[in-house]
């Protein structure tokens, strides 16, 4: 199943790989993204709608979250209006061909920086950061990522976790879902014994459900950044947003987002 999975993810990154090479209309080589979007009056947002607390539906069907309370700010800086956003719902699996796609100008989505992702897409300066976690049930005697070893571990497609717990636990059975819902009710239902992902992720399970917890120790530390597109024309959309989010960071604004939806 592990092997499975790693060459399921090789293959997806290859296909992106492929289709920004050969696919992917030329316009997005010349075309300015930030004077486009100042055209349009609004800004398309990839986010995901299944990572509370960070992206998710409220009761009245509204996105809101950590990222998308941060897009909002970014429509604010862009565009002089903080409504002047469209939210598209993605997946960890589906992100990066919908931005390369132009279907989103950008992804907020507790998107990783790392040098895989670089290669295909830019990121702005981080915005926030995450360690690796381990999920388990409350009465699990797994104390440590060493005891994943034999384990079924749920990971999520298109995450960092996969590629994580392959290079520290290459004998753990990692079992993919599309979901964090999904892991969560398997972790549940006794089809695999621990969930890792990152601990802004995974924390909200614990909080709201005794019957699992989250082991005490980090294992990375993983920056958070804003997706976008390669090419000259999104030079200027990167600036604004690195100019953004280091204002906002100046002014306490990230810090006062973090504390709002992470508690601490």
């Amino acid at each position: 199943m592990k092997q499975y999975g790693i060459i399921l993810t090789l293959l997806f990154v290859a296909f992106i790989i492929f289709h920004i090479t050969f696919l992917q209309p030329k316009k997005y080589e010349t075309t300015d993204m930030f004077e486009d979007i100042m055209q349009r009056g609004y800004i398309k947002v990839g986010i995901n709608t299944d990572s509370k607390p960070f992206g998710f539906y409220n009761e009245k069907g509204e996105v809101c979250g950590y990222d998308a309370d941060l897009a909002r700010y970014i429509a604010q800086y862009i565009l002089n209006n903080r409504k002047k956003i469209y939210f598209v719902p993605i997946t960890p699996g589906d992100r990066l061909i919908k931005l390369t796609t132009g279907e989103v100008d950008i992804v907020i989505a507790t998107m990783t920086i790392n040098p895989q992702r670089e290669k295909i897409i830019n990121f702005s300066v981080p915005y926030d950061a995450a360690g690796m976690a381990i999920l388990t049930k409350t009465s699990s005697k797994l104390g440590t990522i060493g005891d994943l070893a034999g384990q079924n571990v749920g990971i999520i497609w298109g995450t960092t976790a996969e590629k994580n717990i392959s290079n520290m636990v290459p004998n753990a059975n990692i079992i993919g879902f599309r979901s964090y819902k999904d892991a969560y009710l398997a972790l549940k239902q006794g089809k695999i014994n621990a969930v890792t992902s990152d601990d802004t992720l995974l924390s909200r399970f614990a909080l709201e459900d005794p019957e699992v917890k989250i082991l005490p120790k980090r294992y990375t530390r993983e920056p958070y950044g804003i997706g976008l597109r390669q090419g000259k024309g999104s030079a200027k959309l990167k600036n604004a947003l690195d100019f953004a989010i280091n204002d906002m960071r100046q002014k306490g604004v990230l810090l006062r987002l973090h504390k709002q939806w992470l508690k601490g």
